[in-house]
């Protein structure tokens, strides 16, 4: 079977009310771009071309995942109209999902400043709800704000990092025992968890299959540089990524730095 543009100018124009013109135009060139094309199967080429992000392929340089997906995503960001290619990845199960939201500036054509990327844990209390225990939320939308200044870059979502990969119930567990005075380090180890259960497998495979292999990135943390480099992630810069602490955050980000070699 053929490979089908999607309608581009209804899509867009249903996308663009109340928007401006340019972002109209941006959402146009989106849905008209080589990436977003109808695939008769996950892994099928593009009119005999090497595949975009996303579609496998087959080859040996080539993640292979257990489903994509892929659209255009218009973004508010403080009061602008932003827009994404956004890319979601399943693997081994549904448990093991990711998004992909990747930025590039019309100036990154022939730029050969490097991708910058946040590979971001996903937190239902501080993404969602803005809990001030945390600087999930805060790290979030400073990220966006960075890339967006960038040529070209992504946050790669992990909702299943939750809790430093230990998942929401034991993570509300781990608040409980924080609350009878124990930092966060302890507190995990106190309901039998490890202190950190993040592996970074499934987002360097995913910043593989978008060819972001040689990336600036954005974290305090040196475990999840050295994590990225085993999976093959090339890792030339790490971009320092501190919030101000608060009075709810702030043992939490000195436990950071006191006890997880966080650069804060």
């Amino acid at each position: 079977m053929a490979d089908a543009p999607v309608p581009a100018q209804t899509f867009a124009r249903d996308l663009a009310k109340g928007s401006t013109e340019e972002t109209a135009a941006q959402i146009a060139h989106g849905i008209n771009a080589p990436w977003l094309r109808r695939r008769s199967g996950n892994r099928q080429q593009v009119n005999g071309t090497r595949p975009g992000p996303g579609e496998g392929g087959g080859k040996p340089d080539m993640p292979e995942f257990r489903d994509t997906a892929r659209t255009v995503l218009p973004v508010d960001y403080q009061g602008r109209e932003i827009m994404f290619e956004a890319y979601a990845y399943e693997d081994d199960s549904a448990s093991y999902q990711a998004l992909a939201l990747v930025y590039r500036s019309p100036a990154a054509n022939g730029s050969d400043e490097l991708p910058l990327v946040r590979v971001h844990s996903g937190c239902v209390t501080g993404d969602i709800f803005h809990s001030l225990r945390c600087d999930c939320y805060l790290q979030l939308q400073k990220a966006i704000g960075r890339i967006i200044e960038s040529k070209t870059g992504a946050i790669i979502y992990l909702p299943h990092h939750e809790g430093r990969g230990i998942g929401l119930v034991a993570k509300i567990k781990a608040y409980a025992a924080q609350d009878r005075g124990l930092d966060t380090v302890d507190a995990n180890l106190s309901i039998g968890l490890p202190v950190d259960a993040r592996d970074y497998q499934l987002p360097a495979k995913i910043l593989k299959d978008l060819r972001f292999t040689d990336i600036r990135l954005l974290t305090n943390n040196p475990l999840k540089v050295e994590a990225l480099q085993k999976h093959g992630i090339n890792v030339v810069e790490q971009i320092q990524h501190a919030t101000s602490p608060s009075p709810y955050n702030a043992r939490y980000l000195a436990t950071k730095r006191e006890r997880m070699a966080h650069k804060l």
